[in-house]
């Protein structure tokens, strides 16, 4: 019986694929960032692969695999499954080699999106809007595909897709004048990452490599510990651009053998740090881009002196988000809490919560109440800012105190998401 061996990124066909990507994808900055550098006591730089023209990585995977497509192939044209940067990486290199591509985008991809994809394509791209979710939108493509036998284009589970994500590697080591001790990276399905930390594990063996995906979808984490790849029951997909079900199978072989950590990070933790990043440094990420700096908090110790990479995914950010981004960056922070308060069905009793209640600094941010006369107590749903975390403590026990505590809502995830 014949043994096939697990596939594993070649150095020379990841140079080769540099090759193919040269004038079309851009040599991203490799630029230390101040902030984060005083913050963490450490030399830590950022890979900007935000301002490709696609503002993802994502082009180097498409285009490397369309590229290495036959001519018959090409002429039968490619299909993509997607609900945002892989779709624009597909439509650039679709309008780039003058093929004919079909992008299949779940029903409820945002508008946005939509024309960025029209817009890298034009004439050469073809979307349609099928299911409800990037599985329903993924089927269709592979039937899609078998009808019209046409090629189907991978978001990560694919060697030229690999290869093509390796270059971004090959960027970082020709770029940096020192040693790279720590190498950050955003996992999803896991292309970006195999192919850069198998690059890594060749040419800078001592560097370590630190995976990071959303807690709300550790797929990859949870196919390491379970030492197989391992598809989730439900994810949220918040953090859109890095949230799979079931990572790739040839990534995770390649990731159970380079990684030296897979780590997570709460989404209101990616949150702070997209804030942060927008008002400290005017760079403006999508929530899988801010992943790699959200994570440094969790190494504070063993970085600081250390030269670290994070890689900045992508900036494909719709501007509507921004105020859900705020709100999940407060709640996490622990300024935000919202409650469901008993008032009495009398005159004057909002104006003895905010005199009595609410402490000096507290702001109310949300309030919705609707009165019923022939009740004793009205239920009100109130969000309230504070200036410190800690003021939560006085506030619940003067709430307490006047009886008024219907629910603390921040600990009943299903309710918050009424008011969110």
């Amino acid at each position: 019986m014949t043994t096939v061996k697990a596939y594993f990124p070649a150095i020379q066909d990841v140079k080769q694929a540099a090759t193919t990507l040269k004038g079309v994808a851009a040599v991203t900055p490799l630029m230390q960032n101040l902030n984060a550098s005083k913050e963490h006591q450490a030399n830590v730089f950022l890979k900007r692969e935000d301002l490709q023209i696609v503002r993802s990585y994502k082009i180097r995977g498409a285009y490397n695999k369309i590229s290495n497509l036959s001519q018959q192939e090409l002429e039968r044209g490619v299909v993509c499954a997607s609900a945002g940067n892989h779709a624009q990486g597909v439509a650039y290199s679709c309008k780039a080699k003058k093929v004919k591509g079909v992008v299949f985008m779940p029903t409820p991809t945002p508008q946005q999106k939509i024309d960025q994809v029209n817009m890298f394509g034009e004439t050469w791209v073809e979307i349609k809007l099928v299911g409800d979710t990037f599985d329903d939108a993924q089927v269709a493509a592979k039937a899609y595909c078998l009808e019209h036998k046409m090629t189907f284009v991978p978001p990560f589970d694919d060697e030229k897709v690999i290869e093509g994500q390796g270059t971004v590697a090959l960027e970082i080591l020709e770029q940096s004048n020192e040693p790279i001790d720590y190498l950050f990276l955003p996992v999803g399905g896991g292309g970006l990452a195999a192919g850069v930390s198998a690059v890594f594990k060749e040419l800078s063996p001592n560097t370590k490599i630190i995976g990071v995906e959303p807690a709300g979808a550790p797929s990859m984490q949870t196919s390491l510990q379970n030492g197989v790849n391992t598809k989730l029951n439900s994810i949220n997909k918040f953090v859109d651009g890095a949230a799979v079900q079931k990572v790739g199978n040839l990534t995770f072989n390649i990731c159970k053998q380079t990684l030296n950590k897979m780590v997570t990070v709460q989404e209101g933790q990616v949150c702070e740090t997209i804030l942060k990043l927008y008002n400290k440094d005017a760079i403006v990420v999508e929530p899988a881009g801010a992943l790699t700096l959200a994570a440094l908090e969790q190494f504070a110790n063993e970085i600081k002196g250390k030269n670290v990479v994070c890689l900045v995914s992508g900036s494909n950010n719709d501007i509507v988000r921004m105020e859900e981004i705020k709100e999940r960056a407060l709640l996490h922070s622990g300024l935000k809490h919202y409650f469901i308060v008993n008032f009495a069905q009398r005159a004057g009793a909002l104006k003895e919560f905010v005199n009595e209640v609410l402490g000096p600094n507290d702001d109310i941010t949300f309030f919705e109440f609707s009165q019923k006369h022939n009740r004793e107590k009205g239920p009100a749903i109130v969000g309230v800012r504070l200036k410190n975390k800690t003021d939560l403590t006085p506030l619940m026990e003067r709430i307490n105190a006047k009886g008024m505590l219907g629910e603390y809502l921040n600990e009943k995830p299903e309710l918050l998401s009424l008011v969110m």
